[in-house]
This record gives structure tokens, sequence and C-alpha cells, in this order.
């Protein structure tokens, strides 16, 4: 946990996602402080016509290398997600030449309670974490 949770365009090599997830990972081990095989990513990638990603009057460009990330995650203090968005962007830069423009990420926070990893328990409930 956290829950990381990609929508891309299509196209992308496996070896380039593989580099997405990666860069991502090592951003979320730096700002949140998690282990480092608290890792849960998954990928989901659509047609050019099925993502419509613009930029809130912004004036932020973007291009098929978007990447619109969901984390689901515990509370995070403030200094932590400011963190996380700036490794991110600066991880996906030097390892898959995304932009920053390119990179959207939305965070929902939940609690414990709203965990569990396997065989029936709340792990965060029970001590087991």
């Amino acid at each position: 946990m956290p829950l990381l949770r990609f929508d891309l365009i299509q196209g992308r090599t496996d070896e380039e996602l593989k580099a997405l997830l990666d860069a991502a990972h090592r951003a979320m081990l730096e700002a949140f402080q998690v282990p480092v095989r608290d890792r849960y990513q998954i990928v989901h990638e659509h047609k050019a016509s099925r993502m419509i990603v613009e930029d809130t009057g912004l004036d932020i460009p973007r291009t098929d290398k978007v990447v619109f990330l969901q984390v689901t995650s515990r509370p995070r203090k403030r200094e932590q997600k400011e963190a996380f968005y700036r490794l991110l962007c600066e991880e996906l830069e030097q390892s898959c030449s995304i932009a920053p423009s390119d990179v959207v990420v939305s965070i929902v926070e939940n609690s414990d309670e709203d965990w569990s990893f396997g065989l029936g328990r709340g792990q965060f409930l029970t001590g087991e974490l």
C-alpha cells in the first residue's frame, strides 16, 4: 500500500512500462518512506480516443505520453504529497523522457480498516502491519 493505478494511451513497450513503474516506485519510496516490497501498481492502457486529459485552464500542454496516476493511500502529510509530485516528475523525465506537463496525479486517501493484503484479514487492524 499505496495502490498506484496508471491510465496511459496504449503503445508503450514492455520495457517502457517497466521503466515507468520502476520510476514511480522510486518516487514513492523516497516521498512516502514505504517498504521496498510495498509495491502495488496496475496499468490500464486506452486508445487515444478513450482518454481526454486537459489542463483545467492552466495551459499545460499534453502529448500521447500523458500519464494519469491515481494513488490510493493512507493519509499522508502535505509535504510528502508535494515531494511525491516533484520526485515522480523528475524520475519520469529522467528515466522515461516523459515531460512533467504530461504527469497528472490524484491522491485518494483511506484508512487502515480499508485494506486487506490477503488471507481474509485486515493486517493493519490485526497488528500484522
